[in-house]
């Protein structure tokens, strides 16, 4: 291998707003999240994120190993991480913890997972559920975290992650990061689809996901009922493109500023006043633009998926969409476009999903569709 001298974030995730719940709290608790590495380097180090806390989270121990399918680790690769010195740290809320850099070669493609052991009551809301090919993880009663296969008596299979927010190799000069950003149509599969096609056909690039389910570009909901469809995003986009190695951002993002608002007559935390005029949406779009510019980030713009047969679809919702939808396919202030409702939509009727791509409730994609939609984000980055 060449000489590593430069850290690339080979995995990531957006820190959100888990669910509140009566049972917001955990003690006793090991999470194990499997990972594909998609950039062979020589060290490792990862980044725990409290973001959203409202209180101290103590971290008892964390540890890396290869991953062998299903829970299993091989028992004989694992390595504690360090966080200045200790095993322990504590996360303060909104603040996040990086672990000391350590001795860990991996391969392009090799699977890994991080093991987290918290012995104590843990407030359990920072946190992005994900879902996908490449991704899911587990959690577990007692310390498992150096278990090699985690009880099946005591542990169950997760979307949601908490805390692990990047995870990043020392490699070569010449490795990058594309960073996917967006809400749940991005927390979903097409970004999966995106990393294995890279896998099998880029050999210096690394794609990771930023994104939460229920985000908006405009507005935040400050209440307990919604505030787990997280942040606005002049809060989450500075903070989620802050990646190492990165020098590209997707961003398909909008589509809940358009369909959220129904009025407080029907629902007392979504007034009218939150849906935005097409140019208040473009103005956020231009916002995160020239936050990426300043970060020296590309930046591709994906256009707004279809939305007829969705709950709240409207005919004046439908061209608010398609207003937005023709600004990003001719703006000439992004680097590209990738025309992922053109893909996916029905030809003959363009304000719906084509066949076999609805995934059932006519917001979200299928498979298939989220297949597509790597597909055309491929094509038009390489």
């Amino acid at each position: 291998m060449n000489k590593c001298s430069k850290w690339v974030t080979v995995w990531g995730n957006a820190i959100s707003v888990a669910e509140r719940r009566p049972g917001s709290f955990a003690k006793n608790l090991t999470l194990r999240y499997p990972v594909k590495i998609m950039l062979g380097g020589e060290r490792v180090r990862i980044t725990l994120d409290n973001f959203c806390g409202t209180e101290p989270v103590i971290l008892t121990s964390a540890n890396i190993a290869l991953f062998l399918g299903n829970e299993s680790i091989n028992p004989d690769t694992i390595m504690p991480l360090t966080f200045n010195g200790n095993e322990s740290v504590t996360i303060m809320p909104k603040e996040k913890a990086v672990s000391d850099p350590i001795d860990f070669p991996v391969k392009r493609g090799e699977d890994i997972a991080v093991s987290l052991y918290f012995s104590d009551y843990t407030e359990m809301r920072s946190g992005v559920v994900i879902t996908g090919p490449l991704s899911g993880g587990f959690f577990a009663v007692g310390d498992q975290s150096r278990s090699s296969t985690l009880d099946p008596d005591l542990s169950k299979p997760t979307s949601c992650y908490y805390f692990l927010s990047d995870i990043e190799v020392l490699t070569e000069e010449k490795n990058r990061t594309i960073i996917c950003y967006g809400d749940s149509i991005t927390a979903q599969a097409w970004p999966d689809f995106l990393m294995k096609r890279v896998l099998e056909k880029e050999s210096n690039t690394a794609v990771i996901r930023k994104a939460a389910s229920g985000t908006r570009i405009l507005r935040q909901y400050d209440n307990i009922t919604y505030d787990s469809y997280g942040l606005k995003g002049s809060i989450r986009f500075p903070r989620e493109t802050e990646v190492s190695g990165a020098d590209t951002v997707i961003i398909q993002h909008g589509i809940n500023d358009i369909i959220h608002p129904v009025g407080v007559e029907v629902n007392k935390f979504r007034p009218w006043s939150d849906l935005p005029t097409a140019k208040e949406l473009i103005g956020g779009l231009e916002m995160y633009i020239k936050t990426a510019r300043e970060k020296g980030l590309k930046v591709y713009l994906g256009t707004l998926l279809p939305i007829k047969g969705w709950r709240t679809y409207e005919d004046f919702r439908e061209k608010l969409k398609n207003e937005v939808n023709h600004w990003i396919r001719t703006t000439d202030k992004a680097d590209g476009v990738i025309d992922f409702d053109l893909a996916v939509r029905n030809p003959l009727d363009t304000a719906a999903f084509g066949e076999g791509y609805d995934s059932g409730d006519h917001l979200h994609p299928s498979l298939k569709a989220y297949e597509r939609m790597a597909e055309e984000a491929y094509k038009t980055l390489f």
